[in-house]
């Protein structure tokens, strides 16, 4: 092996150049390619203990190359090679091989250095010499190059390095193992003599070969194969999904776990549809079993509807196990699967309070999916198991009220009924830390066993029948901190067998110890492998003396359920359709790579037909560049993949097979696209024998691809086809030079029906006719075509272009009104007055003339609507009819033109008919499907406003927020203009204390007062009479209660800006007692200091001369808040109520009524549990 050629200097790759940890630290050997000087520590200093000799092979070994902790050793070995004439060696030059482990080792000297000439390089290389090393070949070796005076022992240097050696880096050492000047130089570092004398020195190798248990000691993983070292492949990570890529290993390897997967039914198109995640999650567990390379896991994502956002966040893992299992749940009910998970994933506990000197119990069993088990402050499994049902003593005035007993002293605690055949265990690795006042990660050692007994935490009257011994199957693992980590995960897939280490797209073996012990967290070892005290975060880059990799979840499944937990992989079959689905989507791949592979030989041919004319309802001929998908519009036309040599008469022998016609019956068509932007047919392929290439580049328009329509004809009485352009210009026609003039040449023209009672256009067919014919002979045909009577009054239009409709001048010659092959003549029945009345009188926003319609089209924009609330009891919609719809609007529509529109689709199907007037809208945001702003009925107010935010209709510009094509709509018990003279109250209605709030918005005519309000609240919220006589309003403003609203409080005089808050008045301020000094008090929330404030504020009566311990049981009644959180609320006197004052802290014996000033507030201290929501995305959510 070339090292010129290989990556073997050891300077360039730092990680590789610090060495293992030694009983002298002094002596750990650096190179820097920056820092030549670094070698001048190999002399301990004085106060070191004496230098062992270089002669001493064993003392040497066991200073400088100590054994590696937790590596076992292969075999060991010590050669020396006495170098002679250094001066005079080539500058490569190789000492005698000999062996370690069975390998053939050597060293490898550059007298005069290797890309660094002021230095002497040494490695240390396989001996395999010119014969390559077998292709799998490979040896982790530890080892140590010593050079040292061939008279003196004591006159040295050493460097040290581990390497796994392979056959495609087959050399490791150092480029600058100590300088010339310093081997040469006379003196050695004070002593008598150089290193180097007489041109001989000695090179001591010594070579400890380590026994590789995982198969990836040391490894670079260039080239790594999992599926060949392992049998298994692992998980694409799309940008932050590696906890997601953990827990799919995770559900994976737990095999009756994926048998109920593949017993979802997925067998129809339906079921296999794109967004269905049972589905996406078969495929993904099928090539798990089946690829070769790591799987993506795109496609289950996006059957998850989740967006780049979710992709590029970590996510909680319990909350995404939860919902998984929640959704998978309810795909298996009515299968073959249903209830698998829960018999797989659900245990039970039992919460009881029991009485201590009474007989009585009340306890309640619930299931449960997996434990959220504590970390901080528990040392193993075992101590958060007793810190799960620890026993909480109720007494004093914390007594229970067991009912027909009175207040009893009593135990409140949980025990476990049974533990799941697949046990869940969350370890609580993330906590709220209120002195950093932030989400803190928790890196505390933590103990888990490799078998656990679980009976210590049943219940007495468990069933105990067998044993609840519980073998660890994975262990899922968060290496970081809160804001930068990384999730790998170390799972068992077979019982009894070895662990593995999935890590996104790599699966390696893994030690137990690898598993197990290094995920335990806590301080790291003296002297262990980071080499002290302290390790670096590699995503903070930070150092700490905590270990920042730890598990977060466990995996245990019950001893006596391991073989029906984890079958054999033969029992675990996926369903039939899935494998015969898969082979033939990676035959389309093939297809597709082949086609891209001959895509030079071949041409898009788009070929339309009369048919697809017929079909269609826009303008142009037909839609040449709608969407892609052909077979779902009828007027699509056909995209053939041809050899670009096809000859014309092959094309169109091709065309007729596709369509079922007779090859004599039809002729291609060339189609162009002319300078107004439409596409028509220009002349006849007449050329049987030209290419598809040739007329392509002859005829067609370039940059557009190649577009031809089929034209159709039938036989007459003997059998032979009838082409009209033919019998037009033979015999009658002149000819000069062979050629038909432009005036006796037939123009092929195409014909259009604009019908005004089902308002769309409609091909009809093409016709053939002389430009001498004058535009009033195309009546005959047109009446032939449609079947009309004779005598009927058309109007005639020609459409030039989808903007530019222009009527056609009976008299006129067709030349002279410059029609040509390919124009469009549209035509209608001409309406008289009475017509045109009666249909207006139908519906006000049709068009009466083609021009109108054609108007139409071109400004036509496709809105859905849905409810922005549920319309009045009085509206009540048909049986089956959705109340969102998609119809289609005119961008020049005002307001009054899409409230009538909206309004006649309404009153289709829902009664009674719903008044336009009556109509209100509102813009929706795109990203989070929320209403936006309501729209304003103004003057010159259009749909391209709305939507579009074109003409900078006021405060409606359109934003990248803003959807352009939905709008909400309601309909309202009143008119607009009704409407204008009402003002809308949001009310919050506290229904429980202040723990449970209502919304409700009301229409409040302006001029009215609170009691109106109250009123509407009442018919709203259902409010029974005798709360409504008890009920205030107040009003609220950051968070703080501004004043108190009197029901004769005006409703104009409302801030738009301030919260009202509707209440019941507590009973106890009835009791209120002036002369006592019983006084209403304002009351907030607040975290740190009064300016941060949270939460629903509320008034709250203070009764003279009660101290404050009794007054604090009192506002855990008035809040709702109680137990261990109303314990970590701190409370204080905030004077003014202002945002900077210092709060006053309260003591249990303060007296409230004493301290008080009159505009003081009570100011309840504790963490805003919503902080920052306007930051936050939604929930973690599957559809």
């Amino acid at each position: 092996m070339d090292p010129l050629d290989s990556d073997m200097i050891l300077d360039s790759d730092p990680d590789e150049k610090r060495l293992t940890p030694t009983d002298d630290p002094e002596h750990i050997a650096t190179i820097s390619n920056d820092d030549v000087d670094s070698m001048a520590d190999d002399v301990d200093p004085p106060s070191n203990p004496p230098l062992p000799s270089a002669d001493d092979f064993e003392a040497m070994r066991d200073r400088f190359l100590p054994a590696l902790p937790d590596y076992e050793t292969e075999a060991e070995a010590v050669f020396t090679w006495d170098i002679q004439n250094w001066r005079s060696l080539p500058r490569r030059t190789h000492g005698p091989v000999f062996h370690c482990a069975g390998h053939p080792w050597r060293i490898l000297f550059f007298p005069a250095g290797n890309a660094a000439t002021d230095s002497i390089s040494f490695y240390l290389e396989h001996g395999f010499g010119e014969e390559k090393p077998p292709e799998e070949w490979y040896a982790c070796a530890q080892f140590m190059l010593v050079l040292h005076n061939p008279n003196d022992p004591s006159l040295y240097i050493h460097h040290e390095a581990n390497h796994r050696f392979t056959a495609d880096e087959g050399d490791w050492g150092f480029t600058r193992f100590a300088d010339k000047n310093r081997v040469f130089a006379a003196k050695f570092d004070g002593a008598d003599r150089p290193l180097v004398e007489n041109d001989t020195a000695k090179m001591t190798a010594y070579v400890r070969v380590l026994k590789d248990p995982t198969g990836v000691l040391w490894h670079n993983f260039v080239n790594y194969d999992s599926k060949k070292e392992t049998g298994m492949v692992g998980l694409k990570n799309q940008g932050a999904t590696c906890y997601l890529n953990s827990l799919l290993q995770s559900l994976y390897l737990t095999g009756a776990f994926r048998r109920a997967v593949y017993q979802i039914p997925t067998a129809t198109e339906q079921e296999q549809h794109a967004s269905s995640s049972a589905y996406m999650l078969q495929r993904l567990f099928y090539q798990l079993q089946t690829s070769r390379l790591a799987v993506s896991t795109n496609e289950l994502t996006q059957s998850f509807g989740w967006e780049s956002r979710q992709i590029f966040e970590q996510q909680d893992v319990q909350e995404l196990s939860r919902i998984l299992m929640e959704k998978l749940e309810s795909r298996m009910k009515g299968t073959a699967a249903e209830n698998a998970l829960a018999d797989m994933f659900v245990g039970k506990m039992k919460t009881y309070l029991r009485c201590i000197n009474v007989e009585y119990e009340s306890s309640r069993i619930e299931d449960f999916w997996d434990l959220q088990l504590n970390v901080a402050g528990c040392n193993s499994l075992d101590d958060s198991f007793k810190d799960y049902i620890q026993v909480e003593t109720l007494e004093g005035d914390n007594k229970y009220a067991a009912e027909g007993y009175g207040l009893q002293d009593a135990k409140k605690g949980v025990i476990f009924e049974s533990f799941p055949d697949v046990l869940h265990l969350q370890l609580k690795r993330f906590e709220y830390d209120f002195q950093r006042d932030a989400m803190m990660k928790v890196n505390d050692r933590y103990e888990f066993p490799e078998v656990w007994d679980a009976s210590p935490y049943l219940d007495d009257t468990a069933d105990k029948s067998e044993p609840y011994r519980y073998h660890l199957h994975g262990v899922l693992v968060h290496s970081g901190d809160l804001n930068a980590g990384h999730y790998y995960a170390f799972l068992r897939p077979e019982q009894n067998g070895d662990f593995y280490r999935y890590d996104d797209d790599r699966v390696t073996r893994a030690t137990n110890r690898e598993a197990i012990d290094d995920n335990f967290g806590g301080d790291y070892a003296p002297n262990g492998v980071n080499g002290g005290l302290k390790g670096q975060n590699p995503y903070t880059r930070q150092w700490s003396t905590k270990r920042s990799n730890n598990a977060y979840m466990l995996v245990y499944i019950r001893e006596t359920r391991l073989s029906k937990v984890l079958p054999d992989a033969a029992a675990v079959e996926p369903p039939e359709h899935l494998p015969q689905r898969l082979a033939e989507e990676r035959a389309a791949l093939e297809k597709r790579r082949k086609e891209r592979e001959e895509a030079h030989l071949y041409m898009n041919v788009q070929v339309a037909t009369e048919a697809n004319f017929k079909a269609y309802r826009g303008t142009d001929l037909i839609p040449w560049n709608s969407p892609a998908d052909e077979d779902a519009d009828p007027a699509m036309p056909k995209i053939y993949r041809l050899l670009k040599s096809m000859t014309i008469a092959d094309f169109t022998a091709f065309v007729a097979q596709q369509h079922d016609a007779d090859v004599q019956l039809i002729r291609p068509w060339v189609m162009v696209n002319r300078q107004n932007g439409t596409v028509r047919p220009d002349h006849p392929l007449m050329w049987p024998d030209m290419t598809l290439q040739e007329a392509a580049d002859k005829f067609s328009t370039r940059n557009s691809g190649f577009r031809v329509f089929m034209e159709e004809t039938h036989r007459d009485a003997s059998g032979e086809p009838v082409w009209q352009s033919n019998e037009l210009s033979v015999p009658s026609s002149p000819t000069i030079n062979g050629n038909v003039p432009a005036q006796h040449k037939p123009i092929i023209i195409f014909l259009k029906h604009f019908d005004v009672d089902r308002q769309q256009l409609q091909g009809v067919g093409h016709i053939y006719m002389s430009p001498l014919d004058k535009a009033q002979d195309l009546a005959g045909p047109i009446l032939d075509t449609m079947r009309w009577e004779a005598g009927t009054e058309l109007q005639l239009y020609e459409e030039i272009k989808q903007n530019y409709i222009e009527p056609m001048k009976p008299r006129n010659t067709l030349m002279a009104s410059e029609i040509q092959d390919g124009d469009i003549v549209c035509f209608q029945r001409h309406l008289s007055e009475p017509e045109a009345a009666a249909i207006r009188e139908k519906s006000q926003s049709v068009s009466l003339t083609a021009p109108q319609y054609y108007d139409f089209l071109v400004n036509r924009i496709f809105v859905t609507f849905s409810p922005k609330v549920a319309p009045p009891e009085t509206v009540k919609f048909r049986a089956g009819a959705d109340d969102v719809f998609r119809i289609p609007l005119s961008k020049k529509d005002n307001y009054d033109a899409l409230s009538l529109k909206v309004a006649e689709y309404l009153s289709s199907i829902c009664s009674p008919p719903i008044d336009p007037a009556h109509l209100r809208f509102t813009t929706v945001n795109a990203q989070s499907g929320k209403a936006r702003t309501v729209v304003k009925r103004q003057q010159g107010t259009t749909m391209a406003n709305i939507l579009l935010g074109t003409g900078g209709y006021g405060g409606y510009g359109y934003a990248p927020t803003q959807a352009t094509d939905q709008l909400f709509y309601e309909i309202l018990e009143m008119s607009l203009a009704d409407l204008e003279l009402r003002k809308q109250i949001r009310v919050t209605l506290l229904s429980d204390g202040i723990s449970k709030e209502e919304q409700y918005e009301l229409l409040i005519p302006k001029q009215a007062q609170f009691s109106e309000v109250l009123s509407m609240l009442q018919k709203r919220a259902s409010l029974p009479p005798e709360t409504v006589d008890q009920m205030r309003f107040y009003e609220v403003h950051s968070n703080k209660v501004y004043k108190i609203l009197p029901l004769t409080h005006s409703v104009v005089a409302m801030n738009e800006y301030m919260q009202v808050y509707a209440e019941r008045i507590p009973e106890e301020e009835q009791e209120l007692d002036k002369e006592r000094g019983d006084r209403l008090v304002n009351c907030l929330h607040f975290e740190k200091e009064p300016s941060k404030t949270h939460g629903v504020p509320f008034v709250f009566l203070v009764k003279g001369d009660e101290v404050f311990k009794d007054t604090k049981e009192r506002l855990s009644k008035r809040t709702g808040i109680k137990g261990k959180q109303f314990e970590k609320i701190r409370f204080a006197i905030v004077k003014g109520g202002q945002n900077y004052s210092r709060p006053l802290w309260l003591e249990d014996d303060a007296i409230l009524s004493q301290t008080l000033g009159p505009d003081d507030h009570i100011g309840l201290e504790h963490p805003n549990r919503n902080r920052n929501n306007y930051l936050r995305y939604e929930s973690l959510n599957i559809r």
